[in-house]
């Protein structure tokens, strides 16, 4: 299955910036899983210093460097990705097989093991996603036990996710705090990935935030408007002995091959689609079209 992706992100700024710096992570991975065709990224106003490079979390970095005066600032990336639906249904059902239990998985990732090294980073706390509160413990634990299938859990888990809690957007922000998601039980993708991470960390088990996109389709008999789609997150969990896991809570489904990955992080800031610094004053406004459009072969 082949997509095209276009995303484009604009900033209109109340007042003349002098000068900006950004960085852009909206390169897709490129993967066995996923094969990345082709990819373009158009700067407006033209930058004055452009550089890729690959950060920490193996995400490709754009960083641009604009040095003329402007009042808004557009990034364009075009993207043509395959998704290889042999091999995303071959470790799907890897993972559906994985015999693995809860207290097997605690207790290897107790000690040392060359394999799950690198993987025990995504233990910790950020910024973003501190420590879980008691009562988030004791939420996930409901769907945990020591001789439970661990495959079993956290499906369960993402499961109740998609049951309990709401899709509302303009509830939360990018700083809005797990605890207040929870207590809530509303709010968007980001949410519901962010809350599941800290909950997963909580209870001794790696997880990671997942940035991408899914296509959407319009309602029966609406033609799909270009632009309506959206990026997507959703989080993946390290189970030992078979690797990392996807899970997407808000459409309580195992990602497949309708999701394009562009990236990982601890969380949303390790992977935000685009972040950076301006020298001016005033306030600025933020539009997102995002299309997601599979490609016939």
């Amino acid at each position: 299955m082949i997509y095209e992706i276009y995303h484009e992100t604009k900033f209109n700024y109340g007042a003349i910036v002098t000068f900006s710096h950004n960085i852009a992570r909206l390169k897709p991975k490129n993967s066995s899983s996923q094969k990345l065709l082709s990819h373009s990224l158009k700067i407006e106003p033209n930058p004055y210093e452009t550089s890729e490079f690959v950060d920490y979390f193996e995400n490709t970095n754009n960083f641009m460097l604009i040095r003329e005066a402007h009042k808004s600032l557009s990034v364009t990336s075009i993207s043509r990705v395959e998704r290889v639906e042999e091999e995303i249904n071959k470790n799907i059902q890897e993972l559906k097989n994985s015999k693995i239990t809860f207290k097997e998985a605690r207790e290897r990732l107790s000690k040392f093991n060359s394999e799950d090294v690198l993987a025990k980073q995504y233990l910790f706390e950020t910024d973003s996603i501190p420590v879980a509160n008691e009562n988030i413990k004791a939420y996930i634990l409901s769907s945990f036990s020591e001789d439970k299938n661990l495959f079993e859990s956290i499906n369960e888990f993402m499961q109740r996710i998609f049951t309990d809690f709401k899709f509302v957007s303009g509830f939360s922000n990018v700083t809005t705090p797990i605890d207040e998601i929870f207590e809530a039980k509303k709010g968007v993708c980001q949410d519901f990935a962010q809350f599941a991470i800290g909950a997963l960390k909580s209870i001794g088990l790696p997880a990671r935030y997942v940035s991408g996109y899914i296509q959407t389709n319009p309602p029966e008999g609406q033609e799909k408007l270009f632009g309506a789609d959206a990026s997507h997150a959703w989080f993946s969990v390290y189970i030992p002995s078979f690797g990392w896991a996807d899970f997407d809570p808000t459409n309580n489904k195992i990602p497949n091959e309708e999701y394009i990955i562009l990236g990982y992080g601890r969380d949303y800031l390790d992977i935000a689609p685009l972040k950076g610094v301006v020298q001016s004053s005033g306030n600025s406004m933020l539009s997102v079209k995002v299309n997601v459009e599979r490609v016939e072969i």
